[in-house]
């Protein structure tokens, strides 16, 4: 903030005005005279009437309109000697003056000194001048500032972050992962800088650009890097700042923005998480919200109305698509929507070249092997996944960051903080023979996925856990891997069947059961895998809106559902049996993988296929 006299006098306005009180009711002239600071003692009124009539009392001056008075007495109670001595007069006393006249005492009244009268109006002229003088400042402030603490009355006023030049340290060089979406963002910003090569032929400046993707896969820091490449004014607001609990100051920000665009042409404006104001219109239990509505309102009338906006580029980021008015979405408005994914392998490896220049590698450690281990992750899972590893190397007081350090923060982001061990028991073996259940059943499966890890450590809310790699293509998934991932799910609990028995089962199963329950049930209701027919009997899209339970009825008969519950009954027990003969098969080799495992804590997926492999009699795939 500028330190300026109108600042100073703003701040100190609340100080001046507390100081003024405190000393006008600390420091006001006394209305008594300086001689009540020479009384002695006081003294009661029936007692002063005895004074005078023993001839004690000498002078008697009265003060404060005769409520108060100051005697001088002499007697041998007062040792002889005058004093004066301060009495409390009651409101009504007509006998007091008749006495002190036929006593023949020294009367004499004081009248009291209006000095307050100039405070008063002082008070009430000073205070009434200082608060229009406050508002008029304030006033003049929200007028001539577009941010700080004098924004009280600037309620329409966008709060845009505007520049210039951007300034944001990001260029695409800075930006992996992603090549489509970078190429697109390449040709605006060359549209930008020469617009005659698009002009010689016809083509005009696309008016918006949508990036759609999961969090974490750099949408934001794409609009970053091509307001550091352009070169123009850039202007950067969530979606969230134009609503307000007023109605119609949002789209007061609105029409601001874009009068402010315009003035600056040609220009980019940012919008990040613009699902908090472009969701669909009407819709929702209670219709919609006025506020809302009003701003999208507007929006869509200033990207592409009467009057048009020509030389401004709206960019905008969600990763809420499906909930996105459709007037929001139609060319001319937004006439590219980019899709910005989760990077496959190649994507992952050039991420991590971005992020691992400032940190201190291990030179053995391969950038390609921590791009296989980690399919799914994000580009901020990724950059997560160093800064973890870069802090736990310094936990250990080390000077680079080797493997396992990359393996524990994988872990770490995966299934949560690290437990405490457990103490050998029958609770840790039994959790033991759960987990190389899945992991044996998983190994033998010619349609799963390889074991990665299989460990007793505790993580998050698991007491074991057992990891498998996932294949780089999730797009397609055919009939054989889904009933392959149910049975590697199922293999925890038939372990503990074929084991222990059918009365020791445990509650360590259940999110396995959930998980086989949904993926049975999407091949029935979704996949047309089951005798039911190729179908498609629910509906993935449900209204985000009403909620999900809500949205999601059913649109089929009761016949319909029963067939659903039988074929959903038939398939997972159909892939539970053949997971208990599985387990039954294998069951010495599970035996020596389990006092492995409870020795190791931890077995990887390479030494977990070599224990396999020493029995020549065990197929490898089945």
């Amino acid at each position: 903030m500028k330190f300026s006299w109108k600042n100073i006098l703003l701040w100190s306005l609340p100080i001046i005005v507390i100081s003024f009180f405190l000393w006008q009711g600390l420091f006001a002239p006394v209305t008594n005279e300086n001689n009540n600071n020479l009384v002695n003692s006081r003294m009661t009124y029936g007692r002063f009437l005895e004074y005078i009539e023993m001839g004690w009392v000498k002078k008697v001056d009265i003060y404060e309109n005769g409520h108060t008075a100051i005697i001088e007495a002499i007697g041998p109670e007062l040792g002889n000697r005058i004093q004066k001595i301060r009495v409390e007069l009651p409101a009504s006393a007509p006998e007091l003056v008749t006495k002190l006249k036929k006593n023949h005492i020294d009367l004499d009244a004081h009248p009291t000194k209006n000095n307050t009268a100039l405070w008063n109006l002082v008070g009430n002229l000073f205070f009434p001048l200082l608060l229009i003088i406050s508002l008029a400042l304030l006033f003049r402030r929200s007028n001539n500032t577009t941010g700080g603490p004098g924004q009280a009355m600037s309620f329409g006023k966008s709060k845009a972050l505007f520049q210039i030049e951007a300034k944001t340290g990001i260029v695409f060089d800075d930006v992996a992962g992603i090549d489509e979406a970078k190429e697109e963002f390449e040709e605006i910003v060359t549209f930008l800088k020469k617009p005659e090569y698009f002009t010689a032929v016809g083509a005009k400046i696309p008016k918006g650009v949508l990036l759609v993707g999961p969090p974490g896969t750099g949408k934001t820091l794409l609009a970053k890097a091509i307001a550091g490449e352009a070169n123009v004014p850039f202007f950067s607001i969530s979606g969230s700042e134009f609503v307000e609990m007023f109605v119609g100051v949002g789209a007061s920000r609105v029409r601001d923005l874009f009068k402010k665009a315009k003035e600056n042409a040609p220009c980019i404006i940012f919008i990040d998480e613009i699902d908090a104001v472009g969701r669909q219109r009407g819709t929702g239990i209670g219709g919609g919200n006025d506020e809302r509505e009003q701003t999208l309102n507007q929006l869509l009338t200033e990207m592409d109305g009467f009057e048009g906006n020509t030389g401004i580029i709206v960019v905008a980021a969600t990763n809420r698509a499906d909930i996105l008015d459709s007037a929001l979405l139609r060319p001319g408005r937004f006439d590219r929507q980019v899709n910005v994914d989760i990077p496959d392998f190649k994507g992952r490896l050039d991420i991590l070249k971005v992020h691992s220049k400032n940190k201190k590698i291990d030179p053995n450690v391969s950038i390609s092997i921590i791009a296989r281990r980690t399919p799914g992750f994000s580009g901020a899972d990724l950059a997560n996944l160093l800064n973890e590893a870069a802090i736990l190397t310094a936990r250990e007081h080390k000077n680079q960051i080797t493997l396992q350090e990359i393996d524990k923060a994988i872990d770490r982001i995966i299934a949560g903080m690290e437990g405490t061990a457990l103490v050998d028991s029958k609770s840790k073996r039994l959790i033991a023979y759960h987990e190389i259940g899945h992991a044996i059943v998983g190994t033998l499966l010619k349609d799963h996925e390889n074991v990665q890890k299989v460990t007793l450590i505790p993580r998050g809310q698991a007491r074991g856990l057992t990891w498998f790699t996932p294949s780089e293509d999730q797009s397609l998934i055919s009939r054989s891997q889904i009933k392959a991932k149910i049975m590697g799910a199922l293999g925890g609990r038939a372990t503990e069947e074929i084991v222990f028995g059918e009365s020791e089962i445990t509650t360590g199963a259940s999110n396995d059961l959930q998980q086989v329950t949904a993926m049975a049930r999407q091949m029935v209701t979704r996949f047309g895998m089951s005798n039911i027919g190729p179908l498609s009997l629910e509906n993935e899209d449900s209204n985000p809106f009403l909620g999900r339970s809500i949205g999601n009825l059913n649109e089929y008969s009761d016949e319909i559902a029963i067939k659903i519950d039988n074929q959903i009954q038939t398939i997972v027990e159909e892939c539970h049996l053949k997971t208990r003969e599985i387990i039954k098969n294998n069951r010495v080799i599970i035996d020596k993988l389990v006092d492995i495992l409870i020795e190791k804590e931890t077995i990887d997926g390479q030494e977990f296929r070599k224990i396999i492999e020493q029995y020549s009699d065990i197929p490898q795939k089945i």
